[in-house]
């Protein structure tokens, strides 16, 4: 299980996400707490989001050298090593209209976005990043990633790629939780159709011929018949994202007495893993491994 976790700035910050109970904003040193924990509870890794003290056009604060991400890779790396640390590479938290790339002519100009991708991607592998993860779902990020990297000197440096990352609506607690939410339009102009299963197999052949070392399906329970076929297909590490949406309808059914929390949560975990998922990222990943012992 990988702990999806998300850093902001200030001190002292540990802010609770009012649709998803129990997952917080995180200042760097609470961060760096969690991370600890994390490593603790024998949880395999986290994954980074970063919210930005402000926010542009141009994206700046997702590539700075400085930016919040960088800052906190370099902190958790160092206080607590050994512990693998995959970054979310991706725009939307960072531009001011919330979308992925940048916009041209009132859309999202796919090819004018790979640059910032790339930049971003470089600058969380030299601040200490074990695992690049792009999530944009821009045509040829990954292909574009792989180059900066390997020009740079970070040709071992894994890009875990969100392959089939579907327009969905179980993202809706994230939104808040990254303040990421577009300010026009959506997103179903570069995210996958939820009824296109050829297209998501497609998508992934297309990212590991441009050199994606790991494949992600997102969200995970709605698609548990893609990742099964995706674990039939592709003998790459497969990981799949219990996303917010599917946390939060778990808490809040819990927290009404609906449903036993613990029960359903493992219950959920185990159709992921038994549909093929190699890794789960999770909100549950804490409370998971203390179930598990």
């Amino acid at each position: 299980m990988i702990l999806p976790l998300f850093v902001c700035p200030g001190e002292g910050v540990r802010r609770e996400i009012g649709s998803m109970p129990n997952q917080y904003q995180l200042s760097i040193e609470n961060f760096v707490g969690e991370c600890e924990k994390a490593r603790a509870l024998g949880v395999g890794g986290v994954l980074v989001f970063g919210l930005p003290e402000s926010k542009d056009e141009l994206a700046s604060g997702a590539y700075a050298p400085d930016g919040i991400v960088q800052r906190a890779v370099r902190a958790v790396k160092q206080e607590v090593p050994g512990l693998l640390v995959i970054t979310d590479v991706c725009n939307c938290e960072y531009t001011s209209h919330g979308h992925c790339g940048k916009i041209v002519n009132g859309d999202v100009d796919n090819d004018a976005t790979l640059e910032w991708l790339g930049e971003t991607a470089l600058s969380h592998a030299r601040a200490g990043a074990d695992v690049v993860a792009p999530s944009d779902m821009m045509d040829g990020r990954v292909g574009a990633i792989r180059r900066v990297l390997d020009s740079n000197g970070f040709s071992n440096t894994p890009i875990l790629s969100y392959a089939a990352k579907f327009a969905s609506v179980f993202y809706g607690p994230f939104r808040e939780a990254a303040e990421s939410t577009p300010q026009f339009s959506d997103r179903r102009g570069y995210q996958m159709d939820p009824a296109n299963a050829r297209e998501a197999m497609r998508e992934i052949e297309l990212d590991l011929e441009e050199g994606a070392d790991m494949i992600m399906i997102k969200p995970a329970m709605p698609y548990l018949d893609l990742i099964w076929e995706a674990r039939q297909r592709f003998d790459v590490p497969l990981s799949a994202y219990q996303v917010s949406g599917e946390y939060s309808m778990i808490e809040a059914a819990a927290r009404n007495g609906w449903l036993d929390h613990d029960r359903a949560m493992m219950e959920s975990l185990t159709s992921i893993r038994r549909a093929g998922a190699d890794f789960i990222l999770t909100y549950f990943a804490l409370t998971a491994a203390r179930v598990l012992g």
